[in-house]
Formats: C-alpha cells, structure tokens, sequence
C-alpha cells in the first residue's frame, strides 16, 4: 500500500496513528534544522516534517526535495502547538513527523507557480501548453470536480424519469445542415469519408422510430468554426429526445432537471423566477436585443417606430418609409458617460451592423443635449423622453436600420453599459425559455432561405398555412433555454408527417433528388411508422462554465484548444507522414 491516507483526510482524531501519505512537494522549509514540506495532492495538503532526531535518513533524504517532486512519507501523526495551527487548511491542526521517505520522481522547475496567487502571472498560452501542469492547482481541480458532480446528477436525474442513456456512433454521413463538419477519410473506400458529428440530431430521431421513446446521453460533438469564449471544436452534449410528447412536456422535464442540479451545486447564489419565465423570440429581441437576454438587470428597449416615421430627422423618417425600425434604449444614470465611452459604444454598435449611434443626454436641468434634437423638435424629443421613461442624469441610444440590426446594435450597447455601471448581480442565476423562434432565416450572403434550427423542426401549427404564402413569416416548435445571458441548449419538436417534410425541403430548395441523398436514410426511417417527437440539447462545458463562475469554457475541460483550434500540449494540428498519406488516397495541396 503506498498510502494510507490522503493528504486532505488527517484530522485531530488521527493523532498517535501512524500512517502513509504520497503527493507533491508544494512548499519546503528549513527552520532551524527541522525541515517543513506541505505535501500535495488532489485532496488537499498535509505538512509533513523530518527532525534528524527521528530519523537521520529521511532528514537527508528530504533535505534534498524541491516543489513538485513526488514523494511518500510515512511517520507517526501528532498535534500541533496551538499557536501552530492553521485553520484555513482542514489538516491545518496537524502534522505528519516523518521517520521514512520514498522519492517516486524529480520535477523540473514548473513553467509557473502552482500556488493559486501567484498563477495567475501565467498567461493562458503557457498554461494550455503545460496543461498537465495546470490541472494541479486548486481552481482548475475544484473545476473538474464540480463537473464531475454536475455530470453526475444529471445522469441521475434523468435515470430516475425513465430514461435510456444509448451511445451513438462518432463516424457518420455528411449531411449539411448547419455548421462545417470535420472530415474522417476512410481508409477501405478511398476517396469517401465519413463526418464526426455536430450533434446525434437525426439518430435520435431514428431511435425514436425505432420505439425507444425516451432517449438520453451525454455525446461529443465536434463543429470546424470559429473559436470564442464559449466554442470548441470539441465539446459536450447533454440532451434528450422524447416520443408522445409535446413542447411542454419536455420544458418541463428539463426545467426541473436545472432547478435540481442548480440547487444541489450552487448554494451560493439565488435562482430568479421559479417556473422559469417564458418569453417569445419576438419579445426577447425588441426588449433586449438578443435571443438570449440577460435578464438580471432592466435595461429595457422601447419600440418608437411609429413615433418618429413622419419625423424632421430624415435618417429616422426615411428608414420607416424604407419598412425599417427606429428603438431607444434608456440607460439610467448614463449621462455620466465620457465622449470617449459613447464614441466606444457607438463603435460597438458599428461592428453589430449599424451605421451610427444617435443620443440625448437629460442633463441636470432636465434639458436635453444631443446633435439630433434641433431636426426631431422639442416637442417629439420630449415625448421620446417621456416614452422610455427618462429622468436628468440618464440617456437615451437609440438604433435606426432593419430589424435584426436595430436588435443586434442596441442589444450589444445594452450588455456593454451595464458592465460599465457595473449593475450585473453576480449572485444571481436567471435562467430564461425563450420561444416561438422564426422557422426560417434569410442568408446575408445569397438572401436564400434555410433553417434557423434545423430542417426537421416543426412549425407552430397557426403558421402552417404560412408555409404556402409567406413562408419566411412561420414561426417553429422551437425552445432554447438562457442562464444569465448565455444559451445554454435549444430543442424543438420534429415534424413526423412526410408531406410537410417534404414541403420543408422544397422552400429550402432542395430537389426530391437532394434530399434523398442527404436525408434519404431518416426520410427511409419515416416510411415505417413515426410518432411525434421532441427533444432538446443543451450545451454541458456552458452550463459548468455558469455554475463554476468562470469566463470561459476552456477553464472547465482538461483539455481544452486555443483560440486557433490548436492543441499546444500536444502541438496539434500536426502534419501526416506522406506513407499514411497514400494509404487514405489523399495527397495535400496547400495553396
């Protein structure tokens, strides 16, 4: 046995035993000729001393360890002095005196301090680079671990309703749908390959054909696109699917899934509205700008198109006229802003999309200042004021453009000021269903229709008539739940009648021919009996990445890629011998 104990287990009671402890070398002292090591492992740390007095060749032998080196001791447990005892650790009111010692291995100086304080000096390149490094220190350990637990209740709540956690396979069909794919060229039949998947979308979808009727699983899932705080290459995937079901059902089930796991992990903050509040996509997007609002502050927009369209200022008259909207954003207490922050905002909303970033400021005097209010009048300027509800000392952004613009700019100035006036409460979760998604979405590059789901979503049933006359107006069985800001999974229901499938793929443009080359698998499936389905998929490195209160998805995987899709650890993408090369029949042509 190489240990006994662990080095966070050692209490007072276990004083007089004698026992084995292995670990790292955190720290090493020698005061006055009794050496001090804090040992080091997943558990928590043990300081262990060596006194030649009890044993001269451990007392050498310890002599020579440096912080990291791996080592056993072994040594009888004894209380500290009063004045000794360190009540931040939870061995802090004991010691290990150590009569033997094993070195297991020696350690290079670390490429950084393992120590949480003084980490944080390392910059992430370094830290991904040593990543097996990394994992040693306490925040990324507690990261792991609360993944390890979220993970875990999640599979326990979901095998308590009735659930069959199936896997399905990793190599599948191209059929585009959505993101880029990563390629897996197959060896046997050159020149054909397989893709690793962006979800298990369309195999759910078969298990439910095939009678599994409630599915589970906690897949990977691979998209080649571009990286951000909240994207991998690679991640994970919790999600169901459900046979003799409606949207409800499922909201449902998955609501109380987050209250539970919410409530067993995060005892430090307030979960906001329970049941969780409901709002359509429609509403989400002329209140707050965003699909996936924020909703722990107010900060709402105000529709004021009708307002201003016969108004004096030309740029806002001429967009109505144009079937544009016009919105106003009040930020309370906002006057305060420098030139240079409304100039800082104003390029926020440019890199959204709009040309500008109109203003008044209600100053002190209740007067209001803004190059735009001599061409509105007093008058309307005045009422604009009264509409959202401003006061001396705020000030009003307002948006001009399309509607996704409008919503994009003024949502990205909203998120931006409450940073800035910093009104976000950090002991809050507020999660958030948002509903009735639009069914299609217009390409910016080709103006063609395509899914905004995916193509076997399910209209609302008021909106299939749409689908006839004015398509680009249908709504969709679709849902996608938000944690302070953050999307944290979305689902749908799947249409099951082959006649509005079919009818889907024509308004996507897609030949008969088309689509039973990419589809014609599922499309196969539905020939032999299909009940209504639905199901959901929610984002797990995103949810951890809220639970633990980290910024980023990166710090809650072992081992995450850069902001490039590289893996600096393993120094990954790498090139292939050109023998492996012919083997796939392939051949490179790097332009």
């Amino acid at each position: 046995m190489l240990r006994t104990h662990t080095c966070g287990q050692l209490t007072k009671k276990d004083a007089g035993k004698r026992v084995k402890i292995a670990g790292w070398a955190h720290s090493r002292r020698d005061h006055g000729g009794v050496i001090f090591i804090d040992l080091r492992d997943r558990y928590g740390l043990t300081q262990i001393t060596f006194n030649p007095e009890i044993g001269q060749e451990a007392f050498s032998e310890a002599d020579k360890i440096r912080n990291e080196w791996v080592v056993q001791a072994e040594g009888k447990v004894v209380l500290r002095p009063k004045d000794m005892i360190n009540k931040k650790l939870a061995t802090g009111e004991i010691e290990v005196d150590c009569d033997k010692i094993k070195i297991f291995s020696k350690s290079k100086t670390p490429p950084f301090e393992i120590s949480e304080d003084k980490s944080k000096e390392a910059n992430e390149e370094l830290r991904m680079k040593y990543r097996y490094v990394d994992l040693r220190r306490k925040r990324m350990l507690k990261n792991l671990e609360l993944r390890n637990l979220t993970t875990k209740l999640i599979r326990d709540y979901f095998y308590k309703n009735g659930f069959i956690d199936i896997e399905t396979p990793c190599l599948i069909k191209d059929t585009p749908e959505g993101s880029r794919e990563y390629l897996v060229p197959s060896r046997i039949d050159k020149g054909k390959f397989y893709v690793l998947p962006q979800s298990p979308q369309q195999l759910k979808q078969l298990l439910m054909v095939g009678g599994i009727d409630k599915y589970f699983q906690i897949p990977r899932c691979f998209r080649d696109e571009d990286l951000r705080g909240d994207r991998q290459p690679e991640f994970t995937q919790f999600e169901i699917e459900m046979s003799f079901a409606e949207q409800e059902d499922i909201i449902k089930i998955m609501e109380e899934c987050f209250i539970e796991v919410t409530a067993k992990i995060v005892q430090d903050k307030k979960m906001e509205q329970m049941p969780f509040p409901r709002i359509t996509w429609q509403e989400a997007m002329i209140k707050y700008g965003s699909d996936k609002p924020d909703i722990r502050y107010n900060l709402e927009i105000k529709q004021i198109t009708e307002m201003v369209k016969n108004c004096g200022f030309a740029v806002f008259a001429n967009i109505v006229k144009n079937s544009g909207v016009v919105h106003a954003l009040k930020i309370e207490n906002g006057a305060k802003f420098s030139r240079k922050e409304i100039d800082d905002l104003t390029n926020i909303a440019i890199n959204s999309g709009a040309k500008g970033l109109a203003y008044i400021i209600i100053k002190d005097d209740n007067s209001l200042q803004s190059p735009i209010v001599k061409f509105l009048g007093e008058e309307l300027a005045k009422k604009i004021v009264g509409k959202v509800n401003a006061k001396s000392g705020d000030i009003i952004f307002f948006g001009a453009d399309n509607f996704q613009t409008v919503c994009d700019a003024l949502g990205a100035v909203r998120v931006e000021c409450a940073k800035k006036l910093n009104i976000i409460p950090e002991n809050k979760m507020a999660y958030l269903w948002v509903v009735d998604f639009p069914l299609f979405e217009r390409s910016k590059e080709t103006n063609e229709l395509g899914s905004a789901h995916h193509p076997f979503t399910m209209p609302l049933a008021e909106d299939i008539d749409l689908l006839d006359s004015a398509p680009e107006k249908a709504r969709a069985q679709c849902f996608d739940l938000v944690l302070n800001g953050v999307e944290v999974g979305g689902g749908s229901m799947r249409i099951h009648e082959m006649n509005l499938q079919n009818k889907i793929f024509k308004i996507l443009g897609l030949t008969e021919q088309e689509a039973k080359e990419r589809f014609g698998h599922l499309l196969k499936a539905f020939e032999y009996g299909v009940p209504p389905h639905g199901g959901i998929a929610m984002g797990l490195d995103r949810f951890v990445m809220l639970l633990a209160g980290e910024p980023n998805i990166r710090e809650v995987m072992a081992f995450p890629k850069d902001g490039k899709a590289r893996d600096l650890m393993l120094n990954t993408p790498a090139a292939i011998d050109k023998k492996h090369l012919k083997e796939l029949g392939l051949k490179i042509d790097v332009e």
